[in-house]
């Protein structure tokens, strides 16, 4: 039986096992999982005059960001003029991100989509990387927070706010048509920052070439069993469990059926292999306009928060031209690949931070955020 058919009719005779219960049961999750997305991406409410009621609404836009699994890897906290956002060391994923490289970026993709939508409400956000003293009374590497100062500004809504709740990482294929080059000339731009430059790859030999190096990284990292444990745990196989939990990579939005979670995990270990992976990043390669490498001229931590900045200004730029995007990181998430890689890209220093394809192709299910009262301390 073909593979996509089989899970399919698997997932079926999971949900209906237990008589009509398991149907049912499903019937629930699918319904609490469309509430619950409607309540995430929810856009373009008034919002009160009161103070407060502002600065956490600039936070739930903030929180709309991508983070590495979508582990949501970050605490906020609100004063009179400023939001901070804090590294949440306890949702980290030390197998395929050992230097908290992506959580970093992950807050800076946050801090982007605060300064996309404080225009929206009348302020201007500045972010800045801030040490903070610990209990010797030392700014060590490990205390840091972003700063996001506000004052009041002229009010407007600009495009890239507008694709803040339409962003989305698609990890379904795209359509192969190419962009023009007015159109990668705007996700140039938006992609460049201060220490951070985007390169854009278009010309198939090139993609056949990060191909190579997404195919060599996939086949390492399935062959670790802790990050086939790692990225497991993350993953919600129904509609239900994503809604309970509002984080992890919901199984709908990849493209695969929906399952009981016990039913879900089993398939997960049938059907996830080297080789299905493979087939399926050189079906996603090959059907992309280009790929965007991320580069940073040091390999630091405030450098990865311009990178994670600069990515998200780019997704947000290519979700208001209609173009869709997502991660292939393999090629920089591991060390031992991190330098061919790089070599490949003809760079003399600094680090490759993300790699993401993009192009135009289909809407896919969205993943879900925590509530507010989660991620403000």
């Amino acid at each position: 039986m073909e593979r996509r058919r089989f899970i399919g009719v698997a997932a079926l005779a999971g949900l209906g096992g237990a008589g009509g219960a398991g149907y049912l049961s499903h019937v629930r999750g699918a319904a609490a999982y469309e509430a619950a997305a409607d309540s995430t991406w929810r856009h373009g409410e008034p919002v009160q005059a009161d103070a407060r009621a502002v600065l956490r609404e600039l936070v739930r836009y903030a929180t709309l960001a991508p983070s590495s699994h979508n582990t949501q890897c970050w605490k906020f906290a609100l004063a009179e003029r400023a939001v901070s956002i804090f590294p949440d060391y306890a949702r980290r994923c030390p197998v395929v991100d050992p230097d908290d490289h992506h959580l970093f970026v992950s807050l800076g993709c946050a801090a982007e989509n605060l300064v996309q939508a404080a225009p929206a409400m009348g302020l201007h956000c500045e972010p800045a990387l801030v040490a903070e003293a610990d209990e010797t009374g030392q700014a060590g590497e490990g205390g840091r927070r972003l700063h996001c100062a506000l004052v009041p500004a002229a009010s407007r809504r600009s495009a890239l706010f507008e694709a803040i709740p339409l962003r989305q990482s698609t990890r379904g294929e795209f359509d192969s048509r190419p962009l023009s080059n007015a159109e990668l000339g705007l996700l140039e731009a938006a992609g460049t920052g201060r220490g951070v430059r985007v390169r854009l790859l278009t010309a198939a030999p090139d993609l056949e070439r990060v191909l190579e190096f997404v195919v060599a990284g996939n086949t390492a990292q399935m062959r670790d069993p802790a990050f086939v444990r790692e990225l497991k745990a993350w993953i919600r196989f129904n509609g239900g469990d994503a809604a309970r939990s509002g984080d992890g990579l919901f199984a709908g939005a990849s493209g695969n059926p929906t399952a009981p979670a016990w039913l879900g995990s089993l398939l997960f270990d049938a059907f996830f292999t080297e080789q299905a992976e493979s087939d399926k990043y050189a079906r996603q390669v090959r059907s992309a306009a280009g790929i965007a490498v991320f580069v940073s001229e040091r390999d630091d931590r405030a450098h990865w928060i311009e990178a994670g900045r600069c990515f998200q200004r780019f997704a947000l730029q290519a979700t208001a031209l209609g173009v869709r995007s997502a991660h292939l990181n393999q090629p920089v998430e591991l060390a031992s690949l991190r330098p061919a890689f790089g070599a490949f890209l003809g760079i003399a220093g600094g680090r490759p931070d993300l790699v993401i394809r993009f192009g135009r192709g289909p809407a896919m299910p969205r993943s879900l955020r925590r509530p507010l009262d989660a991620v403000l301390t």
